[in-house]
């Protein structure tokens, strides 16, 4: 059986190992305010500055010994002059982390930790500011709190609270955007989003019509066609069936094209499935119209009990019933249940 949850974790931690799709994600999807906070006048996508958009190795480990596969960290520069740390978080469990924001508040602190150590800065440096971007992926809601001091047991209007850590983060619950507002937004994150949780099997596969014209008109973009491949084979597993799947290609457009027929294919099943339900609901009305009035020329009006009797019958019921209409001296008789 193959793990498509751990498929999945593995294709979004590199997906937003490139600072490209940073950039997108950042320009899409973070808060107006905080976007224009950003210095990216020299960042275009597709034309990022190395020197303007970097990732730092980021060792973000506790004294536990515990360390978040999936923590990126890029400094990115900002319109006050020097630079932001963006503590990029994905967050793939199927429950709700509640002590996410502690958890953040100590990854922060490890950070500054680690920058002062490695960029011998001294306190009259100051230190620069940090965003802690939480990318969350789960089906359930994140309900979780996103600031430090709603988990704080103390009323605000304590003394105490101008002594408080104030750790808060920035939200993007990705499984909450509608489908119609993701095909409005330019760029691969949202296709890669569109893709990561389609609505039906139809959605997945127009994502997929355009990530290949997306590819089509950017054949300079980010070498992620391996890594878009690997998305939809773990899609095409979880539309497979009972059936295993013939033998995947390596080109991506040749698997766009085998979901494509996929697609095709579960879609005419569900179609004829419901052709046949509705040829066994007309044949069930049919038989129970018929048995109906074969009762009624032998013992007249029918009563409540034995019109809803029929009505809930299945149609090998019906036909038995109807072989005792002659034979059998009274309604209830007819009507006993099959042994």
């Amino acid at each position: 059986m193959v793990d498509t949850r751990r498929n999945l974790d593995s294709v979004y931690h590199r997906f937003f190992a490139y600072p490209e799709t940073v950039v997108d994600l950042l320009e899409h999807f973070l808060d107006p305010a905080l976007l224009a906070e950003l210095d990216l006048s020299q960042i275009k996508r597709l034309e990022i500055d190395a020197a303007r958009l970097k990732r730092v190795n980021a060792k973000l480990t506790a004294e536990s010994g515990q360390r978040r596969r999936g923590d990126v960290v890029w400094e990115i520069p900002i319109r006050a002059g020097g630079s932001l740390f963006i503590l990029l978080i994905m967050e793939f469990q199927s429950k709700v982390e509640g002590w996410m924001v502690l958890r953040l508040d100590v990854y922060t602190g490890l950070l500054y930790q680690q920058l002062v150590d490695e960029r011998k800065w001294k306190p009259e440096d100051g230190l620069p500011p940090v965003l802690p971007i939480l990318l969350y992926n789960g089906e359930p809601k994140w309900r979780a709190a996103t600031r430090l001091r709603d988990l704080i047991r103390l009323p605000q209007e304590s003394p105490l609270w101008a002594y408080q850590p104030a750790m808060q983060y920035f939200l993007i619950d990705e499984v909450r955007f509608p489908e119609a507002m993701l095909k409005g937004i330019p760029g691969l994150t949202a296709i890669f989003f569109r893709i990561g949780h389609p609505g039906s099997p139809e959605a997945m596969l127009e994502s997929s019509h355009d990530l290949v014209e997306w590819f089509a008109k950017h054949p300079d973009g980010p070498p992620l066609k391996r890594l878009f491949r690997e998305l939809l084979v773990t899609g095409l597993l979880r539309l497979q069936g009972p059936k295993p799947l013939p033998p995947i290609p390596e080109e991506l457009e040749e698997v766009v094209h085998m979901l494509t027929t996929h697609v095709e294919k579960w879609s005419h099943d569900i179609e004829r499935r419901g052709e046949l339900r509705g040829e066994l609901r007309g044949e069930k009305k049919g038989e129970a119209t018929i048995l109906t009035r074969l009762l009624q020329r032998r013992f007249g009006d029918l009563p409540p009990w034995a019109s809803e009797k029929i009505a809930q019958a299945e149609p090998p019921a019906l036909e038995a019933w109807s072989l005792r209409v002659l034979d059998a001296p009274t309604l209830d008789s007819v009507l006993a249940d099959l042994s």
